[in-house]
This record gives structure tokens, C-alpha cells and sequence, in this order.
């Protein structure tokens, strides 16, 4: 049974400081490869596709993000490729319904609306997680029935069997048929094309947000559909870091039905489930709890807006993890905490 969880806050929440989250820009697990020798054009659909150069947007993308930590970068007309495991077989259902997953999020609620993206500041945490299972924070964006599910998610996992440790990394996932036969982590399968010199996918995050510290170690994703070609485009901080053609997609060509905001986890075999967020059950204290902050969707006139606090959807489906939606403040926008301990939760 899925718990509901709704939560007033009247009283004041502790400002959150941010700190730029930073990746590991470190050229060494990855091949610098020719742009159009990317694994995304093995896709029969993309033999053809010419790579988007420019994005509609009100905005200018530096060459270089906030978030880097040095200027190693491929050199021109190539695109950093990460040296994927051989035995990567198990990449687990990252869909509700599914056996073996444990959800805390925040969701919009279905109607009508269509969504052209999102974005949101999101917590960066170290957990400790066994090989057979995961730990993620990240942004969903789908369309389409559960058989027929299309689905783009961005954000941050510990996924030992994926990567072969327990770093904390940033991670891209899709399908287009419910993750039957379509999709894939990173870019093991063809399809996201990267356009971005800069290592990225997949890379380590060598800073993360430390349990009552001072500062919370933050990045801020964004998803959107290019208004031009209907492309779903991936931006992290100031920098394009690629984007997922949408002739890859069904129901994603027409834009987002649901956007879902939070936390996921996989459980062992024996239903022990790791730590989500920062491993603890949130609470008013920032800097205590893990957190999307500026929760902000693009709507279906791609204008970059607030998303409604009052029109979400807030649950859990375990007593090892809770959801606080904290509603709207100048100081945060629209966010919420999650998290929890892990444990024998079920599957």
C-alpha cells in the first residue's frame, strides 16, 4: 500500500547555503571519442541525424560549468564516452510497480497538463550501499501507459553493480516501451547523444553535503524540450551536456504527461534496502536532510515556472522512508525532504 504523506509547514525553515556541486572532471575513465563514432548513433533511427547545435532558451551556456573542477576537457569534435563495466546485466526497473523498489517522491498530479521539462537543486550525499542494490536521487519526466511507458531521469546514484564501486555519480537513464526492450543507463545503449566536451555522464561527485554541516553540496539539472526540434535536452548548471533525440520516444514527442521529483532505492534479494537521500528521515533542518530545492517545471508554453505546491502528489511506499513537503518560500522556492535509514522495508 502506498502511504500517503501531505505536510503543512507553518514555522520557519532554516535558510539552506548553497554550494556548488562539483564533478570530477578527471579524463581518466573515459575515451574521447569521435562525436558522430558515439555509441548513440548505432541506433537504426539515428544513422541519419544531424547533431543539434543550438537550443531555444532565453539563456546563455557557457563552455564551462560551475561545477567543474578543472579545465580537462576531449579535444575538438570529440565527446567523452565513460569505459562502461563488462558485466553491467543488471540494470533494475527504476518504475513504481515494480518488485525490489522503494519510492519517496513528490509527483505532479495527472491531468491534462503537459510539461516541456524540469529542474531542481538536489542534495548530494555519500550512502553506503551493497553490490546487489542501488541508492538515487533524480528528476523523472514520462508520458505514455505502463506498457507502453516513456521515460528520461536524471540525477545522482550509488549503483556498485552499474559502476563497479559505491562513488556517487551522475547518472541518465531511458526507456521508451515500460523497460521491456528500450532503454538504458548512461549511454551503454545508443541513443542520448552527448555534445559536451566535458566529462560528465557518469562522472564522480567529489564533494557531497556532510550531515549538520554548514553547506548543502548541491547541482542543478534541467530537462527541457527544444522548441524547434522537439529533442529533450539535458543542462546541468550553465552548460548543454547533450540531449535525447525524440525520435527515440512515442509519447514523449508530444511532451511530458507527469513529473516526479525524489528518491529511489532497489532491494537486496533478501528485501534489506539501502539507505535513501542522506540516509536519515528528514526534518526541518536543511542541512540535516537530504532535498530538492527550486522545484521548478516548464510548462506546456516552455516558460519556466514554479511548480504548484498545492497540485502534488506526496508519497512513500515504506515505513523505512518519509516525504516533507515543505511548500513554497522566497528564500528555497518550492521544496521538500526525504530520505530514510533503509532496512527491512519489503519488496
Amino acid at each position: 500500500m502506498i502511504l500517503q504523506l501531505v505536510l503543512v509547514v507553518t514555522f520557519y525553515l532554516r535558510s539552506l547555503q548553497l554550494a556548488e556541486g562539483y564533478i570530477d572532471s578527471s579524463l581518466l575513465d573515459f575515451d574521447c571519442v569521435d562525436i558522430y563514432k558515439q555509441p548513440a548513433f548505432q541506433h537504426p533511427l539515428l544513422k541519419h541525424h544531424k547533431i543539434q547545435e543550438k537550443f531555444s532558451s532565453n539563456e546563455n551556456f557557457g563552455k564551462k560549468g560551475k561545477y567543474k573542477t578543472n579545465d580537462q576537457s576531449c579535444p575538438k569534435g570529440t565527446v567523452p564516452i565513460l569505459r562502461q563495466r563488462k558485466s553491467t546485466e543488471s540494470v533494475h526497473l527504476d518504475a513504481l510497480g515494480y518488485p525490489g523498489q522503494h519510492f519517496a517522491v513528490i509527483e505532479t498530479v495527472l491531468s491534462r497538463s503537459i510539461y516541456r521539462g524540469a529542474e531542481a537543486d538536489i542534495s548530494i550525499h555519500n550512502v553506503t550501499v551493497q553490490n546487489n542494490q542501488y541508492c538515487k536521487s533524480q528528476i523523472w519526466l514520462e508520458n505514455g501507459s505502463r506498457n507502453q511507458l516513456n521515460s528520461i531521469q536524471v540525477g545522482w546514484a550509488v549503483h556498485p553493480r552499474l559502476y563497479g564501486d559505491s562513488s556517487t555519480r551522475f547518472t541518465i537513464y531511458w526507456t521508451r516501451d515500460g523497460y521491456k526492450k528500450t532503454g538504458c543507463y548512461n549511454t551503454i545503449c545508443s541513443g542520448f547523444i552527448i555534445v559536451s566536451p566535458n566529462p560528465s555522464i557518469g562522472s564522480i561527485f567529489s564533494k557531497s553535503s556532510i550531515y549538520g554541516g554548514e553547506t548543502t553540496v548541491q547541482f542543478t539539472p534541467q530537462i527541457f524540450q527544444d522548441g524547434f526540434t522537439g529533442n529533450w535536452a539535458l543542462k546541468v548548471e550553465d552548460e548543454i551536456i547533450g540531449y535525447w533525440p525524440k525520435e527515440l520516444f512515442t509519447h514523449l514527442k508530444k511532451g511530458a504527461s507527469l513529473v516526479r521529483f525524489g528518491g529511489n532505492t532497489f532491494v537486496s534479494p533478501d528485501g534489506f534496502s539501502p539507505p535513501m537521500g542522506n540516509g536519515h528521515f528528514p526534518v526541518v533542518d536543511f542541512q540535516k536532510s537530504s532535498s530538492f530545492v527550486h522545484v521548478k517545471v516548464i510548462n506546456l508554453n516552455y516558460q519556466r515556472i514554479n511548480i504548484n505546491h498545492r497540485r502534488i502528489k506526496s508519497y512513500t511506499d515504506s515505513k523505512c522512508f518519509r516525504v516533507m513537503n515543505w511548500g513554497y518560500s522566497k528564500t528555497n522556492g518550492v521544496a521538500f525532504s526525504f530520505g530514510g535509514p533503509g532496512g527491512h522495508c519489503g519488496i
